[in-house]
């Protein structure tokens, strides 16, 4: 058969490749024959096989065609030419002139000069580069699509044979970075805050797939329904003991319609068909998602490979008939360790026993984060590497608060920071004691602490920290964690539990501020060269009034005559901000009209994040209720600085006399129009930051509920009246920062900073 008749027939491929892979002799020499079966029913020239190293070395393990002394010769760091190019992106590569790609490296060794084509796969196991498989032709052949596919399915089989470690010891495809037995300092990002000291549990929770080839495709598709039908029963039962008023509940039901996905089904059923066992099938699927997975840039989105990871690992439980998912650990202090997971992964945990959660990959908005959050588990995200250099039953420090993580401290370091845990219990527990005291300064002004939130899992701390209400609701965030756009009447359920929830406190919802980092997976966007000044919140809403229309409806019916307030994000000028008020009028009409209670009082705000609006800060003034100022944007706004660049994060100070000096002249305008201003960035839970606020004339702040307790301390603390002609005559400094200042007179008056 000539290459270009050539159709692949992986069923009875995958037969032969079963049938030598059983056979006699040792693993390399199975190796050598199966290279030899590939070429032969792939019609190529040439076949080989790359295995990664430790270095991050992918190096010719077998050949048919190039020169045998080549093999255990040749090595290609990954990056390195176009099979390190396969390794380092895991994604297939098909070229007709190889030899004419800029990242073709030549090997003089191998004598494939020769040779005009290429195409490669990556061979993955769990995720994970395990090495590179290529054909090559002389001729210049257009691989088709289904010809990448069959050598995927060939590049699964051989995953399997590299995995059980005759070829290759493990240990010898790690990477190599230092004695792994001394104590360790691993950077990662927060997720979420606390201490943890414990032992190491390495979620690395897998079922060892030993059949790849199937005997019967009809029967491995029954197995796989069956497995599915488990599975999501499983889930059923999972969401059915978890708190029902809880966002992390909303979390695992879009879970469960992942579970559901008529695609992910139908790619398993395709890849059964082929000819590999149904268990073999959910991990190539996996594998494929995650290589097509890396590409993507969305945070979001990525964040949603997770669920399928857990889903994918679910489902091979199921498969093997293993439905224990409990994963045996110490009985009182585990530091869960994992790549990434899934929300429902957590779950599986005992949450007595968890002292924190550490992952290699991960964010704040990952559905797994807000799971531990509503747990009140510490988490740290993004530590590359810990899964290498971490053994199961090490001692393990975390550090949620500066995402910090220790492996194996020395004493010095375990005694310093189990003091630091029982301080910070101290300090909570007369945080607690505090929570119902008022938050009244020294000389008698009262100030409002109020929460931050996006779930409403959060709101459960309202209570808890004797919180006046709710300064910022983020609505955006059940909009993220879903897979389609919220109609109305799943809208109004949202913001009536939310009401519901405070109990009569006050709640300010702010409208949905997506776009940016914060993107919706089924809304489509622009690529701004500026995502943070690009389309984003009310210019979105601007633009889609329907959307608006549809959430300031919501929110008026879930009221149902209640007090509500709403608030407009990122407006820039008075136009924007009176087309934002048009509708809400239209809408209030509306309901009015079909005899609906429309909401008394109803409490119109804006958000000032964008320097422009100060400017029209007057005419603000005369339209809107009240204010509220994002600090974080503000700021980054004002000095031009991407907050989120790691470059620019220390650069500037929110403490800087520019700063503080728009921020005084917008106290003072709201102030002296008798309207309601506070401060809802991260400068507002910082307590020496609080501290100048209410030195400039704020008396509303709005933070994460950790804060409540340390701020709340400040204030009873404080004499604004004695500070605050010092803090005002600082305006007009010129210092860079004014953070040094302001500690010195926090300590010379007593405050509790």
């Amino acid at each position: 058969m000539s290459a270009a008749n050539f159709r692949p027939q992986p069923r009875q491929m995958l037969k032969r490749l079963r049938d030598v892979m059983a056979g006699p002799g040792s693993a390399q020499h199975r190796l050598e024959q199966v290279v030899k079966v590939i070429a032969a029913d792939m019609v190529a020239e040439v076949c080989s096989v790359y295995i990664k190293r430790a270095g991050d070395m992918l190096e010719l393990f077998a050949t048919e065609g190039l020169k045998p002394e080549a093999v255990h010769q040749t090595r290609l760091r990954v990056g390195e030419g176009l099979v390190g190019d396969i390794g380092a992106h895991a994604r297939a590569l098909a070229l007709a002139d190889a030899q004419a790609h800029p990242q073709f490296a030549y090997r003089p060794e191998t004598g494939e000069e020769a040779y005009a084509s290429l195409m490669g796969v990556p061979i993955l196991r769990s995720g994970r580069v395990l090495g590179v498989l290529v054909v090559q032709n002389k001729t210049r052949r257009q691989y088709a699509e289904e010809e990448i596919e069959h050598l995927e399915t060939i590049a699964m089989v051989l995953a399997e044979l590299v995995a059980t470690g005759e070829l290759i010891k493990p240990a010898e495809m790690l990477a190599t970075e230092g004695n792994a037995m001394l104590p360790s300092r691993l950077e990662g990002v927060r997720i979420n805050g606390g201490l943890g000291i414990g032992h190491a549990v390495l979620h690395q929770r897998r079922v060892i797939i030993r059949k790849v080839v199937a005997e019967d495709a009809d029967e491995e598709i029954l197995r796989f329904r069956a497995a599915l039908a488990g599975m999501q029963s499983a889930i059923d039962q999972m969401i059915d003991a978890v708190d029902r008023e809880g966002e992390h509940r909303d979390i695992l039901e879009t879970y469960r319609m992942f579970a559901e996905d008529r695609g992910w089904i139908g790619r398993i059923a395709e890849a059964i068909k082929t000819g590999l066992t149904a268990e073999a099938a959910v991990q190539k699927v996996q594998n494929d998602t995650r290589a097509r997975m890396a590409q993507v840039t969305d945070a979001y989105l990525r964040e949603r490979l997770l669920d399928l990871d857990d889903l994918a690992a679910r489902l091979l439980q199921h498969l093997s008939g293993d439905v224990d998912l409990l994963v045996e650990m110490p009985p009182s202090d585990a530091i869960l360790i994992a790549r990434s997971m899934g929300p429902a992964e957590l779950l599986d945990y005992d949450r007595t026993t968890l002292r924190a959660l550490v992952l290699e990959e991960g964010s704040a908005t990952s559905h797994v984060a807000i799971v531990a959050r509503a747990l009140d588990i510490p988490v740290v995200g993004r530590v590359s590497g810990i899964l290498a250099k971490v053994e199961s039953g090490d001692q393990i420090i975390v550090d949620g608060d500066n995402g910090l993580v220790m492996v194996r401290p020395g004493d010095d370091v375990m005694e310093h920071f189990a003091t630091a845990i029982v301080a910070r219990q101290q300090r909570q527990e007369s945080f607690a004691a505090m929570r119902h005291l008022p938050a009244t300064t020294v000389d008698g002004t009262d100030v409002s602490l109020l929460l931050n939130a996006g779930m409403l899992a959060d709101l459960s701390h309202v209570d808890e920290t004797g919180a006046a209400g709710v300064g910022l609701y983020r609505t955006e965030i059940p909009f993220m964690i879903r897979s389609a756009y919220p109609d109305l009447a799943s809208q109004i359920d949202i913001y009536q539990r939310v009401l519901d929830r405070v109990g009569g406190r006050p709640v300010v919802f702010r409208t949905l501020d997506v776009g940016g980092d914060k993107r919706l997976p089924y809304f489509s966007y622009d690529d701004d060269e500026n995502p943070a000044m690009g389309w984003r919140a009310i210019r979105i809403s601007v633009d889609r009034p329907a959307m608006l229309r549809q959430q300031l409806r919501g929110m008026i019916r879930a009221a149902a005559g209640r007090p509500l307030s709403i608030m407009f994000p990122m407006v820039s000028e008075v136009a924007e901000l009176d087309i934002a008020l048009a509708v809400l009028r239209l809408e209030v009409a509306r309901e009015e009209a079909r005899g609906g209670a429309v909401p008394a009082p109803l409490s119109v705000g804006v958000m000032i994040e964008v320097p422009s609006l100060c400017w029209q800060i007057d005419q603000v003034l005369q339209r809107v209720d009240f204010l509220s100022v994002g600090s974080n944007d503000l700021m980054q706004f004002l000095f031009a600085s991407d907050r989120g660049s790691p470059t620019m994060a220390d650069r500037f100070d929110t403490l800087a006399p520019a700063m503080l000096k728009l921020l005084h002249m917008l106290a003072h305008k709201a102030n002296q129009a008798g309207k309601p201003i506070t401060v809802c960035g991260e400068m507002a839970g910082r307590p020496l930051e609080a501290m100048t606020l209410l030195a400039l004339g704020y008396r509303r702040l709005s933070m994460n509920p950790a804060a409540i307790g340390p701020v709340k301390t400040m204030v009873r603390s404080l004499d604004i009246a004695a500070i605050s002609p010092y803090v005002c005559g600082l305006l007009e400094a010129t210092d860079h920062s004014l953070r040094q200042k302001l500690r010195s007179l926090a300590r010379d008056h007593g405050v509790l900073t």
